[in-house]
């Protein structure tokens, strides 16, 4: 029992990781420290919206944010993480989601991994799950990451199909999407597996047919799960704020110094702390083994080597993630394909915290073959355990490195804080940031039966969450007619402010009332103050739009002016929020 315990050692990281996790969260729960940009002022409270409305199934009906919008515009229910949110409470939800992303990554690592190796996969099996466990681990955007695990899973179900297609193969691949998201992974997915074809067929002097069989699957799956957002696509008719983003037009040398940028560092959605260990390691040995090739003269291994391919895929995700920000280019892409007017592109850096990890481990397996070659039989496990140190030296990078998402290291690092040195951090827990007993405290006093709010000094999120309808609002994709409505109502903001004008005019995704003297008046901290505490806005046009109140972070000083009696004040007595409740004189 002990040697096998031994032998499998990397099994029990993995339960002891998942376990300690769910330990975590289970002791501190919404006392966790979660993160709050795209996220908890996000996807997060609209799930609950979805819930606190009934409207997860709903059809033709529009839900209570920015002035109300379809539900239609909101993530399929036909979603796993979105089913998570209606089965559970939102914060159970939100962390079950977490262990099913690390879950569903090593179960899709191994799979591909068998199937890469075939009968030389047992060697490798340390290797395998431990890839699967640091892919899984990588905090990247929150509300995707389970589609970003499954991108293994995909490729997995590509090659069966390519090598032998068979009902259960396809039937899997339509039923993919459940966990996958067209927008961000779909779109790609499908063009990669045009190129594919292409190469496939060529290559093969045949055509690929089975994958010309698994792409007309994989797009039907799309459409089916995700009917909601192709429906709005293809049929809604109306004029959204896609349309007029103002995309930035860099000169060539800013390019290159974006997509340099973020081939070293990545991008704060796709976060994988690749810049500590794992891109040294590969361009160490990228140098090595194609100084080989070279000295060798063996050009046929530089084209064939799959360590290539993978660092040419890399580059070529990080120059088009640059090139989007070449006007003339993407104009040239909107010209010829105008549904794609608006759509971000480069959203293939999407697939680079995959390949990034794919490469690194691809070195450590053949770090591992090494110990079997006849040079090293004195030292038959020395390469073995070096690369297994040097796969949990990157697991225990992406851990401790305090990233944006990395929800698990700052709770941590917040609780052991507050119970070793009985310092209470400054920043805004889970239940904290929502206050939802607070909330609820002030709709009952102040007699709320759904009147549009919005609000100042804090994410309308807040209000969402806690059922209170609200004009304002966060969303990627709503109509150009609302945008220009409620801009009405925070021109005297907006028009002090030009950084505020030009960040709602030339993109418009937070409607929210903005401060006349300051950058931004929304902050997870609960010492957050503003230095001016005046609110700029039309008073009129909030009140032509229904608008029936507003809730302040703080005490607002020119409310008689602009028409605004304070109805109550709230949480002023040490509450994580001090809550405001205006509401336009009569």
């Amino acid at each position: 029992m002990k040697r096998k315990i031994i032998d499998n050692w990397y099994v029990v990281l993995i339960g002891l990781f998942l376990l300690s996790v769910a330990g975590v969260y289970a002791f501190f729960g919404e006392s966790s420290h979660i993160a709050v940009h795209d996220n908890l002022d996000l996807f997060v409270a609209q799930f609950q919206m979805l819930k606190n409305t009934d409207s997860f199934f709903a059809h033709g009906i529009d839900v209570p944010f920015l002035g109300g919008v379809s539900r239609d515009n909101l993530p399929s229910e036909l979603s796993l993480y979105t089913l998570l949110y209606f089965f559970f409470p939102s914060f159970a939800a939100y962390i079950i989601g977490y262990l099913l992303k690390v879950i569903l990554s090593v179960f899709s690592v191994w799979l591909l991994a068998k199937d890469w190796y075939g009968a030389e996969f047992e060697k490798y099996k340390p290797l395998a799950a431990l890839f699967g466990l640091s892919y899984g681990v990588l905090n990247m955007f929150p509300a995707f990451g389970i589609p970003f695990a499954s991108i293994p899973l995909a490729l997995y179900l590509l090659r069966q199909i390519y090598r032998r297609p068979s009902a259960k193969w396809y039937i899997a691949l339509f039923c993919y999407p459940f966990l996958s998201y067209f927008s961000y992974f779909g779109f790609f997915i499908l063009a990669y597996l045009v190129v594919g074809v292409i190469w496939l067929s060529i290559r093969d002097k045949k055509v690929a047919v089975s994958l010309i069989g698994g792409l007309f699957v994989l797009g039907i799956g799309y459409v089916f799960f995700e009917y909601r957002l192709f429906y709005v696509m293809l049929f809604g008719g109306v004029e959204t704020i896609r349309l007029s983003i103002v995309e930035a037009d860099l000169t060539a040398g800013e390019i290159l110094a974006q997509s340099k940028d973020v081939w070293m560092n990545g991008m704060f959605h796709a976060e994988s702390v690749h810049g500590k260990l794992v891109l040294w390691v590969c361009a160490i040995y990228f140098l090595y083994v194609n100084g080989k090739y070279l000295v060798k003269k063996n050009w046929k291994g530089i084209f064939h080597d799959v360590y290539n391919l993978a660092m040419l895929l890399l580059v070529f995700n990080s120059l088009i993630y640059g090139i989007y920000n070449w006007g003339a280019f993407r104009g040239l892409v909107e010209t010829l394909l105008p549904p794609l007017k608006g759509f971000q592109f480069n959203r293939t850096v999407f697939f680079s915290p995959f390949l990034w990890y794919a490469a690194f481990f691809l070195i450590l397996q053949r770090g591992y073959d090494l110990s079997y070659e006849m040079v090293w039989r004195k030292f038959p496990k020395g390469f073995r355990w070096g690369a297994n140190l040097l796969a949990l030296a990157a697991f225990a990078i992406i851990l401790l490195t305090p990233s944006r998402y990395n929800d698990l290291y700052h709770t941590c690092k917040n609780k052991a804080l507050e119970i070793l040195k009985g310092k209470e951090t400054d920043e805004m827990n889970y239940e904290e940031f929502y206050s939802s007993e607070l909330f609820e405290q002030i709709k009952q006093e102040i007699g709320y039966e759904g009147e549009w709010a919005a609000a100042y000094g804090f994410h309308p999120a807040v209000l969402e969450y806690n059922g209170i309808a609200t004009l304002d609002g966060y969303l990627g994709f709503y109509p150009q007619q609302y945008k220009e409505d409620f801009r009405r109502v925070i021109v005297p903001a907006i028009e002090r402010m030009e950084p505020s004008r030009i960040y709602y005019d030339d993109w418009g995704a937070r409607a929210y009332l903005y401060s006349g003297t300051e950058a931004s008046v929304v902050s997870p901290l609960k010492s957050f103050e503003a230095a001016d505490k005046d609110l700029y806005i039309d008073s009129d046009a909030f009140v032509e739009m229904g608008g029936k109140y507003i809730f302040s972070r703080f005490e607002i000083s020119n409310g008689e002016e602009i028409g605004m009696e304070l109805i109550g004040a709230y949480g002023t007595d040490g509450k994580p929020y001090a809550v405001y409740v205006y509401a336009p004189n009569a």
